[in-house]
Formats: C-alpha cells, structure tokens, sequence
C-alpha cells in the first residue's frame, strides 16, 4: 500500500485576505467573488471561501441571482464547518414563504434541505418539490442550433439531479429507522420512482444501482446484479477499463455500497475490482478496507467448499484467507487515528448516533476471531519491509518513517 502525500494547496489569485481592500486594484465583480469561492470550496478551504462569500452579500450591485446563488454557496459553507442549523435557515431563506425567497426556488435549496430533515414525509416533501422545479427547467430547455454542446451539458446536469432526487426519495423509503420500509406499499412506491427515474436516464450508474438494493431487498438477487452490470450501451463492446472509469467516476460512497452489493449478490470479482480502485484513490477508508478483508473471506469460503472465483487462480483458500486477515487488520489499524479526530472538525448531522464504524469493527473482531480459529496468521512481513524504510517516502521531506 502507497504512502499518501500531501496535497500541495493552490494560490489563491485574487486577494490574500478578501476583507481587506487595495486602492490599487478595481473592486472586483461580484460574479468574479462567486467563481473564486466556488474554487475554495472545492479545495475544502471554507474558512476563505466564506470570506469571498460574505464579502459578495454585503455587496449592493450583485443581480438576485448573484445574490442567490451567494447564499446557496454559503449554506454549503455552514454545513462542511458543522454549522448545521444556520445552513437550514439559511436554505429556508431561499424558498417561499419568505418574503426574500426568489421565484421559483432554486432546487437546489430543497435538495439540502430533504438532506437535512429527520422526518421522513418533510424530506420526501423537499424531494418531490426539486423534481417539479427541475422538471419545468427541463421542459424549458427547448433544442437550440446556437448553444450545441453547452445547451447538452446544462440539460444532461438537470436530468442527473432529477434521478438523484428520485433515488434519495428511495432511500427514505428504504431507511430502517423510519416506518415508510414498513408500510406495505413501500416495494411498490420504490419500483415507481426508480421507474421514473430511469425514465429520465435509463442508463444512470446511481439509479440502476438504487435498483439493485431493491430487488436485494425483494429477494431477486439475479435482477439485483443484472442492474449493477448494466452500463450504457456504448460501453458494452469496449474494453472493461471503460465500464472501470466509469465507475471509478462515482462518488467514494456510492462506489463502496455499489461494492457491498456486488459482495451480496456473489460477485466477488467485481466487488473486489471496485474496492481496489476504491483504495487506490484513499488507503484510509475504514469500509474500504473492511469490504476487501470480507470479500478476500468469501472468496476463501467459497474455494475451501470446492468453488473457485475468478482471479483466485493458483491460490489455495489459506491464502486467500491469509489475504482476508492482512486486510482486515489494516481496517482496524487505520480506524484508530478516527478516535481522535475532535467533533467540531466533523460535519455531524446526526450528533446523537453512535460511531458508523463501530458495527464495522465489531464484524471485522468477529471475522478475525473465525480466522483465528482456523490457525490462519497475518502474512510474514517482506525483507524490504524489515529494513531502513526505503521504500517509504515522508510527505513533508522524504525522511524515512518507522512504521510500528
């Protein structure tokens, strides 16, 4: 496993401190404050780019879209710094019936606020008011010879947003702290908004993969996987890699519960393929590591019984076992520095809840127990890991690091 750098941070091109003016300089436009805080929320500095927000409010010569899409920028802010509760007002600011709310409401401020709400009908409220909003907007977007691609690209994101909505609303439904999954038409609600979903993009990665965990949850593990191996159609005849960026494109969470499901519809190879790329792009993953350790354990199971996995070629179900335990103990060893991680350096939205590892943990002591029991030990430790450590480059000066 590769030593992570760290990221070098980039300049910031416009001021160092917006708060301070230079009578040198032209004032900047308020559009050119928006970019450049947009860019520090990317970079995740929120302390700076709230500065660029602020200052852009407090200005009187920004248009009311300026001014909107500031205050969205700034509930993004608030709810990356923890500051839950001014987030919510501030996305309640954006919609009707405050009196500054502009119309029609950016859907956008519905989507947070679905995000943001613990009952389940006020969230599935939010949800259902964003797609109306969309739904109009793509309704709006009539084909356009001047605008080509740009036109494509705008129509493509409202139509990604959509799905979202629909598979969130899902997920209500699905959530085993609320009664919805109870309610008898829950299985038939969910297969009509995932309908309406892929209606809108019948090749959405997200929402086929929403598809998945239903019919999991129907007991149709065939369906379940058929839709995880469901890519668009100009991938099919392309060479795996493409199906891979693809899915290497999706966010770090969908892509671990995408893995979980391929591990519960017995299709190791694959689930093992997207944890892989999974920790490629972030060896800190306590799921990640978790998710390989148990998938390296099915894949044992299944060659102890007389099966065999596709990849799991020359190895015996000891080393794969052997696999299982390296990993699993790497799961444990990169979720102690999480202990010590300071609450208010969290985006917490659910304070009262317990620590989401611990049910992880307590699974990998349970798996690591079993292993224990069939006299499988960690894999012995290579020479070049026994020596001065230099195959260990440190992120601040490259001096070697003892790794106890």
């Amino acid at each position: 496993m590769g030593r992570t750098r760290a990221k070098a941070k980039k300049s910031v091109p416009i001021v160092t401190n917006p708060s301070q003016s230079s009578s040198s300089s032209a004032t900047p436009a308020i559009h050119a404050l928006l970019d450049k805080a947009q860019e520090l929320i990317v970079q995740c500095d929120f302390p700076l780019a709230r500065k660029f927000i602020e200052r852009a409010l407090v200005r009187g010569d920004g248009s009311v879209s300026e001014k909107n899409q500031a205050g969205e920028m700034m509930g993004v802010v608030l709810l990356e710094t923890g500051e839950v509760d001014k987030a919510r007002e501030l996305f309640l600011t954006l919609l009707p019936p405050h009196p500054t709310a502009p119309t029609p409401p950016p859907p956008s401020a519905h989507l947070y606020l679905a995000q943001l709400s613990t009952d389940p009908y006020t969230a599935l409220k939010h949800y259902q008011a964003a797609i109306d909003i969309l739904q109009t907007q793509l309704k709006g977007k009539a084909p356009s010879p001047t605008q080509g691609d740009e036109q494509d690209e705008g129509e493509d994101e409202v139509r990604s947003n959509i799905v979202r909505a629909y598979v969130g609303m899902v997920e209500v439904w699905m959530d085993p702290e609320y009664d919805l999954c109870f309610d008898p038409a829950a299985s038939s609600t969910c297969d009509s908004l995932l309908a309406n979903a892929l209606q809108i993009d019948p090749h959405n990665l997200e929402a086929l993969q929403c598809l998945a965990s239903v019919r999991l949850s129907q007991e149709k593990t065939e369906e379940a996987l058929a839709a995880l191996l469901t890519f668009p159609p100009s991938s099919l005849d392309a060479p795996p890699a493409l199906n891979q960026a693809l899915v290497a494109a999706l966010p770090l969470s969908v892509r671990l519960a995408r893995a979980k499901l391929l591990l519960e519809c017995g299709a190791y190879h694959d689930a093992l393929d997207v944890l892989e790329n999974v920790l490629a792009s972030d060896d800190s993953s306590v799921e990640g590591w978790y998710l390989m350790g148990w998938g390296w354990w099915l894949v044992a199971e299944r060659q102890k019984e007389g099966g065999e996995v596709e990849g799991s070629e020359g190895l015996t179900w000891e080393d794969l076992a052997r696999d299982s335990r390296d990993c699993l103990e790497t799961c444990q060893m990169v979720s102690l520095p999480r202990f010590y991680v300071s609450c208010k350096s969290r985006c917490n939205l659910h304070e009262s809840q317990s620590d989401p590892d611990t049910p992880i943990l307590e699974h990998v002591q349970e798996l690591l127990g079993t292993l224990d029991a069939l006299g499988i030990m960690s894999s012995p430790v290579q020479d070049d890991e026994e020596g001065d450590g230099d195959g260990w480059e440190d992120a601040n000066d490259g001096e070697d690091v003892e790794m106890s």
